[in-house]
């Protein structure tokens, strides 16, 4: 039977505190076994039983095409944290973080997919936001900010939780939560866009603000997109997200981000909307991201990037930092690194931080890329930089006030 993979990091109550020898029970149909989290909180990766991946090519509605399995995570002085029904995809690799607490016991019980059990469809809005009452709330440029608001409900539900999610996150979590990850890149990449876009331009325009409520966006399909807190994370989709998350289309001539509303294709289909179906087929096909979003929205947009992210302790310097730089930069780099080896130990220390990237700056980089899911190449390069100032914010309670 085809596998997939699973990775699981463990963490005390936020992404800063690692968990070590914490023990994870897996369990399957006809499966068990236990794994124990190193100086990281991290597990090895376990190979799983998972169905064959062209089942989740296709639509079809007579084989799920992905297994579930349920995970058991304990610590002595902590709170059991569970997770049931996590997905695993065939040649697919599983993020999963867990958080355990002192006096909470996290039980998340995962949904089936989207696209295998849909939710409520969405109503349709017009893409381009005109003579709204409280426009006055626009943002005067396109912004990514470090972390957005989510409302796990609809806006009228005031016992609803509002999480702050890093933006990343956020995208990598409702791309997870809307297409299958075994899908070709290319149709992967136009989703993606689509998603970024639909949330800048909820950004952009304030949208919930200006109607009252303290939050960004919600997780209710009928209004916005999938969001499901802390669910598992899929390596092809993380990669493309830290690749393009500040890529987004807009129309020729306008200024704030299209919303991008999509559907699934086959129970839903509306007119000038993304098919998610209809993607996965014309990238199998040999199209392109952009190709794609203009066959189903209009050949009157274009790509584009983000002027800045927002909220990040210093600015991306806009080139890779390897073997051979130098600078404030790499020293801030440097500097950042060393303060989150004191949570993660096993990164090696840079000494002296100097500025100078030299083969131990390179190896405590590929060290932090492998701790945190990124590819191991030792190159600083935007994914590695945002991320790093993320896990920076993290252990130096920088996000406390947020």
């Amino acid at each position: 039977m085809p596998k997939g993979f699973l990775i699981v990091n463990v963490f005390f109550d936020d992404l800063g505190t690692p968990v070590e020898n914490a023990s994870v029970k897996i369990t399957g149909a006809n499966f068990e076994k236990v794994l124990t989290t190193d100086e990281s909180g991290k597990t090895a990766m376990i190979e799983l039983e998972a169905p064959e991946s062209d089942l989740s090519q296709t639509f079809q509605e007579e084989i799920r095409p992905y297994s579930t399995y349920d995970l058991e995570i304990t610590k002595a002085g902590l709170k059991t944290g569970l997770i049931l029904n996590l997905e695993i995809f065939a040649g697919e690799t599983a993020f999963q973080n867990v958080f355990l607490h002192e006096k909470v016991t996290e039980i998340i019980d995962f949904p089936d997919h989207i696209l295998w059990e849909p939710d409520e469809p969405k109503i349709p809005e017009e893409p381009v936001k005109e003579d709204v009452p409280f426009m006055a709330f626009v943002l005067p440029m396109v912004l990514i900010p470090e972390f957005i608001i989510v409302h796990d409900g609809a806006p009228s539900n005031v016992n609803a939780p509002n999480h702050i999610v890093s933006f990343t996150d956020y995208i990598k979590n409702v791309a997870c939560s809307e297409i299958y990850s075994t899908w070709p890149r290319e149709s992967l990449k136009a989703n993606v866009h689509a998603i970024v876009s639909f949330t800048l331009n909820r950004i952009f325009t304030e949208w919930y603000r200006g109607q009252g409520f303290n939050f960004t966006i919600t997780s209710t399909t009928q209004l916005d997109q999938k969001y499901i807190h802390n669910r598992t994370i899929y390596k092809s989709i993380s990669d493309v997200v830290d690749e393009y998350f500040r890529y987004y289309i807009r129309l020729n001539g306008m200024v704030q981000p299209f919303l991008a509303q999509y559907n699934d294709g086959r129970r839903t289909n509306n007119p000038n909307w993304l098919s998610q179906w209809g993607s996965r087929d014309m990238a199998a096909q040999g199209f392109t991201a952009i190709q794609i979003l203009r066959h189903f929205y209009t050949n009157n947009l274009d790509l584009h990037v983000a002027d800045e992210v927002v909220g990040l302790p210093s600015s991306f310097p806009g080139y890779n930092l390897s073997v051979g730089n130098c600078g404030e930069y790499v020293q801030k780099i440097q500097i950042e690194l060393n303060r989150i080896r004191g949570n993660f130990p096993a990164i090696p220390v840079i000494s002296p931080a100097d500025g100078m990237y030299n083969e131990s700056t390179r190896r405590a980089v590929e060290t932090f890329q492998r701790v945190f899911d990124l590819p191991q190449t030792g190159v600083i390069n935007f994914a590695t930089w945002y991320r790093i100032s993320r896990i920076f914010t993290a252990v130096a309670g920088l996000a406390a006030g947020l």
